[in-house]
């Protein structure tokens, strides 16, 4: 208790008190800074941060590392007991770990290869002579955000490519001319791991140096190759999203309408709170078709879908692994390590579709560490009259899968220049082939490049991914009605998941 003669002292001491709190607060991250880790974050702002922001951060003890043309984020430097510090300011929505990004080829023991591959059979790729097998993606851009793409005789040798491994902004070296993003050659293309030269060749690979035998499925698109990861296959979300804030600045020069992600990283945050699919939805906004893996990690059972897979815009694919029995699809499966759904924390039912992934041959960098790595899987061409003049490789995982797809968007968009990103979605999985496996580990069903040719309607809607809950009434799974998301009864379930067969169980 305080007597009245001792309140004005009290007040005295209560207001030195104050200052040290205040002080304190203030002071503290820096004070500790160097007594704890550096660590990487990415501050999501609700709009473009200023410069007295980044006087904050740098009170703070932080270091501005990157920031982004098209996305209110800044990467920043921090000591770890600083960070909750970030998130306090006013304007800021979130603060999240630049988490590791990696590539989604499954690498582990597999049967040995087979001499030929039945992928695009599998897939219904047109037949040549057949009216859709005119479309090969001509006019249509892809970038590809992966290792890099090296030289090969396969692919188009003006390919450009720019690099946004630790930190590297390529962009602020580009004035924002129609002329001043095209690069003159593809001469400084490489790709130390191979992982990305393995999916531009099942992208827009011409197979010339195997006669035709290992052929992409887009042979007329133009490549952009957009390096995030290393020669060990690593990487950072905040290089993948460099690289996605460089194709809303200047894709319109490469007439990027596609980007492949066949790359990803752990779900370890909603996906309303992850930075990297924050980015790829903005790009799928902007009118870009966006095509990335599930992972694989099927192994390891459900939730096993990795980001930005997890977004509900974006076109997320899985691996079909081909018995190769000729004409017989029914001995087909969802490879074992393709990532299963639902999406961890969200429970969207993912994925969209598969595609053949199992033991794709494609195109490969000289001398790169899957190359030499793996001398077990170096492709071999069909017969001894086909002699493979250039360097292939053999490689599973939804990485492989997924440009499968991405081609087929551009085989599309040929076709018709007007179809919307959530069109093009809608129309894969619609068209897609259907086979009995459930829904979260099958998607849609299998992809059909010529059925997805043929396919009509429009969405109205964004095509979003639907939701799965668990009913309150009974062992019972509720998924949200795609014919009310989508905006027309056309999309209904009964549609994209014919045979589906927690569908036709009656579950749902």
């Amino acid at each position: 208790e305080i007597n009245s003669r001792d309140e004005s002292r009290m007040k005295t001491i209560n207001f030195a008190k104050g200052i040290f709190i205040a002080l304190a607060l203030v002071l503290s991250p820096v004070a500790f800074a160097d007594k704890a880790d550096k660590v990487d974050v990415i501050i999501v702002y609700d709009a473009k941060p200023d410069q007295a922001e980044k006087d904050r951060v740098k009170g703070l003890g932080g270091e501005v590392k990157r920031e982004f043309r098209n996305f209110n984020m800044r990467v920043i430097n921090i000591s770890e007991n600083a960070v909750e510090h970030l998130g306090k300011a006013k304007g800021v929505k979130f603060v999240a770990p630049d988490r590791e990004t990696f590539g989604m080829a499954y690498l582990f023991s597999q049967p040995p290869a087979p001499e030929k591959s039945a992928a695009h059979k599998t897939a219904g790729v047109p037949a040549d002579g057949s009216t859709n097998a005119n479309y090969s993606g001509r006019y249509v851009g892809i970038a590809v955000i992966d290792s890099g793409v090296g030289q090969h005789v396969d692919l188009d040798e003006q390919a450009c490519q720019y690099d946004f491994l630790n930190g590297a902004s390529p962009g602020d070296n580009i004035e924002d001319k129609e002329d001043a993003a095209v690069c003159e050659d593809g001469s400084t293309r490489s790709d130390p791991l191979g992982h990305g030269t393995h999916v531009a060749g099942v992208l827009t690979g011409d197979g010339s140096g195997s006669n035709g035998e290992h052929k992409g499925l887009a042979t007329n698109s133009r490549l952009l190759s957009l390096r995030a990861l290393d020669g060990d296959g690593r990487g950072v979300a905040s290089d993948a999203i460099a690289a996605l804030d460089f194709v809303l600045s200047y894709g319109h020069h490469y007439d990027i309408e596609v980007v492949n992600l066949s790359i990803g990283k752990a779900v370890e945050e909603s996906n309303a709170t992850d930075p990297l699919v924050l980015a790829v939805e903005q790009v799928w906004d902007a009118g870009i078709v966006v095509v990335v893996a599930a992972g694989y990690f099927g192994r390891d059972g459900h939730l096993t879908i990795t980001s930005p897979g997890n977004s509900r815009k974006v076109i997320t694919v899985g691996s079909l692994t081909d018995k190769e029995t000729g004409d017989t699809f029914a001995d087909d499966f969802v490879s074992t390590y393709s990532s299963v759904g639902p999406t961890l924390i969200d429970h969207v039912l993912k994925p969209d579709l598969v595609a053949p992934g199992n033991k794709v041959t494609s195109t490969i960098s000289l001398g790169s560490t899957l190359m030499n790595g793996l001398p077990d899987r170096y492709g071999k061409c069909r017969t001894i009259e086909t002699y493979c003049s250039a360097n292939y490789l053999e490689l599973s995982g939804t990485s492989m899968a997924t440009p499968m797809v991405a081609a087929t968007a551009a085989r599309m968009l040929q076709k018709d220049s007007s179809l919307t990103p959530a069109t093009v979605k809608a129309r894969l999985m619609r068209s897609a082939r259907k086979i009995s496996a459930e829904p979260i580990f099958v998607g849609a069903g299998v992809l059909d490049v010529d059925a997805a040719l043929n396919a009509t309607g429009t969405v109205s809607g964004e095509a979003l991914s639907p939701l799965m809950a668990r009913s309150e009434e009974g062992p019972v799974i509720l998924v949200e009605d795609t014919a009310t998301l989508w905006g027309d009864a056309s999309w209904d379930a009964g549609y994209l998941w014919t045979d589906g067969y927690l569908w036709t169980d009656g579950y749902l």
